[in-house]
């Protein structure tokens, strides 16, 4: 054997030795990630069930009896009663309040979707005096609880005539949209290459034309998780209506499922089956929209 073979063996078998060293060195890692994955899943599994089983013994309430109820307890019930939903509907009006709640959410979300777009763009991809200052401003709509501010906007929206009026619902949750809105878009335009922008600019694009054909393609995501967070907080918003809504004409379903409740408090049939139409159509949305809306959280992660 000359030297040339003998030289090619022992580099194989060196490398061999060195693939060996990398694997065994890599195992321990492996077994680390393997048991911190076992407590990491079991911790996921107890919020799972602590999230859904609830909502799960409400629905599975709505199809029983009241005598099922206080006998059998949480267990599927023995028929499949699907006329408690008809009668919650019917006797808690629901129909009534499902329109205005319609009303106000898409009104909302229309009203606020734009103005954060453009606000958003506005701090995050230009520059100008007192931007700070004025972001800021934005950001105390998020920082101010509700409580603080609910009793001074009903004196001015009586003053204004506004009061028991869908105008009184919709422009107090436009601007506290808004406000989160413009944070939540100007994270993700902050994130956009800057590299991007500027050979837009250099093609002749005007910034409303980048806004419009460069970075309102790529934020798809991000606003359609944006338009979903409106939705279902308008949807679910109860202090509002209660102190600014005093007519039924005007009141949505979550205040309307509350006076359902105090009306048929021992009919707990019928309350979950109000609770489980109230709460059914954010859940749908959600799962409609969860693979846009799990990219839109990490959309701030834009590749350059």
């Amino acid at each position: 054997m000359d030297m040339s073979s003998t030289d090619s063996l022992g580099g194989i078998t060196v490398v061999s030795r060195a693939r060996q060293g990398i694997d065994r060195a890599r195992a321990p890692r492996g077994l680390r990630r393997s048991a911190w994955a076992i407590p990491t899943h079991v911790l996921l599994i107890m919020f799972l069930l602590v999230t859904v089983i609830p909502f799960i013994i409400i629905v599975f309430a709505a199809f029983k009896t009241k005598a099922e109820i206080v006998q059998v307890g949480f267990s599927l019930p023995e028929v499949w009663r699907w006329s408690n939903f008809a009668d919650a509907w019917t006797q808690a009006r629901f129909a009534l309040y499902f329109r205005s709640s319609v009303i106000v959410v898409v009104a909302v979300v229309i009203g606020s979707t734009l103005p954060s777009i453009l606000s958003g763009y506005a701090f995050g991809r230009t520059y100008f005096r007192l931007s700070g200052v004025l972001f800021f401003v934005f950001l105390l709509g998020m920082m101010v609880p509700e409580e603080a501010f609910t009793i001074p906007l009903y004196h001015n929206l009586r003053k204004l005539g506004l009061l028991d009026t869908y105008w009184a619902l919709i422009l107090p949750q436009i601007g506290m949209s808004v406000c989160f809105g413009t944070l939540w878009m100007r994270g993700f335009f902050d994130e956009v290459p800057r590299d991007l922008v500027d050979a837009a600019m250099v093609d002749g694009c005007t910034s409303w034309d980048t806004l419009r054909r460069v970075l309102f393609p790529i934020a798809r995501p991000a606003i359609l998780t944006m338009v979903v967070l409106f939705l279902v907080w308008t949807w679910n918003d109860f202090l509002l209506v209660l102190v600014l809504a005093s007519s039924d004409e005007v009141r949505t379903l979550p205040l309307g499922l509350a006076f359902f409740q105090g009306r048929y408090a021992a009919d707990v049939p019928l309350i979950s089956a109000g609770a489980t139409m109230v709460a059914l159509p954010t859940i749908l949305i959600y799962l409609i929209f969860q693979r846009q809306f799990i990219r839109g959280i990490t959309a701030g992660a834009v590749e350059g």
